[in-house]
């Protein structure tokens, strides 16, 4: 791994902001989640302590992403240089979800304007890990606000950030550890130890980049129409408060800049989960928030891939780029 190319770089994002994910196009997340399901059947079969196995999913499942990442990178240099930077861009714009969070959470936004609830309570269910059956309007708006933010750090900054310091290689084991987090870092009878792993791992992983998206927010709040001293008040006030180490941090400068309140009461698997509040409740959770926080969510990109791509300028005299 090596430092990414600024170019590069600036091509991913490009990429990713003009063409996001195209449902026909495999996506590599979608062969990482196969590789996840395969081996947690046949480590659980095989391994008696669960911690011990997952460990050992944790380690396979990156040694695979990376391997298999570096040999894509590799071969299509070997054909030919020009292919071997098409390459790199087109995984690194993988990586990075700003334009896809857009698009999947507008879908539940568009069904909300039509009053359509049931299509956005399912809509919202695709792109959530709460359970949606039953929330009505505000609460389906909070959801859709809460997860722009959490995910501007997890789709968008942490990516960028992995991207910045190990190249295409570093962004992809990123995206596996953090799907290894979405499938089995959960805190139930079933993952609770055989997830562990993976969710510490995660959560390693996103410590700087999800202070990082914050930081960002709150200077990106006033291009955004925001206000960065609400941003940074509630930051430094409520970034605690979330059972996360991480999303608090992204969840509370989001909170503040557009001036709602985030968290209260959501169930998960039909339990009820009860979250601090984050923020001040000086306007509703609606479509002027969700609208904020998407405006505000492409500034935080922008911002930081100036800031990466700057990063990027000033080691390349150090580092020579590798593919």
């Amino acid at each position: 791994m090596s430092p990414a190319d600024p170019g590069i770089l600036a091509l991913a994002v490009i990429l990713d902001l003009i063409w996001g994910d195209p449902r026909w196009l495999p996506h590599p997340v979608i062969f990482i989640g196969r590789l996840i399901s395969w081996l947690e059947t046949k480590l659980r079969a095989a391994v008696s302590n669960e911690r011990i196995g997952g460990i050992l999913l944790l380690l396979i499942t990156t040694l695979v992403t990376g391997m298999g990442s570096w040999g894509v990178l590799r071969g299509g240099a070997a054909l030919a240089p020009l292919l071997g930077i098409l390459v790199a861009i087109l995984l690194s714009s993988t990586c990075l979800a700003a334009r896809s969070l857009h698009t999947e959470s507008r879908l539940v936004a568009q069904a909300l304007q039509k009053g359509d609830i049931g299509t956005a309570r399912q809509q919202l269910s695709y792109i959530v890990g709460r359970d949606t059956e039953q929330l009505d309007e505000p609460e389906i708006w909070r959801a859709l606000v809460e997860t722009v933010a959490e995910n501007s750090s997890d789709g968008i900054i942490a990516p960028l950030f992995w991207l910045t310091v190990g190249g295409p290689v570093a962004a992809m084991l990123y995206k596996a550890v953090n799907t290894l987090d979405s499938m089995v870092g959960y805190k139930n009878a079933r993952y609770l130890h055989f997830g562990w792993a993976s969710a510490r791992m995660d959560d390693l992983l996103n410590f700087i980049p999800a202070r990082l998206t914050a930081v960002i927010m709150i200077a990106s709040a006033p291009l955004a129409g925001l206000s960065w001293r609400d941003a940074l008040a509630v930051f430094r006030r409520d970034r605690h408060k979330h059972p996360s180490p991480n999303s608090g941090h992204p969840e509370a400068a989001a909170a503040g800049a557009l001036g709602v309140r985030l968290g209260g009461t959501a169930s998960y698997g039909g339990v009820p989960s009860w979250k601090e509040y984050i923020g001040v409740p000086e306007h509703p959770l609606d479509e002027r928030a969700y609208r904020s926080m998407i405006i505000l969510m492409y500034t935080t990109t922008l911002l930081m891939t100036a800031l990466c791509i700057a990063c990027a300028y000033g080691v390349k005299g150090t580092y020579v780029p590798q593919i």
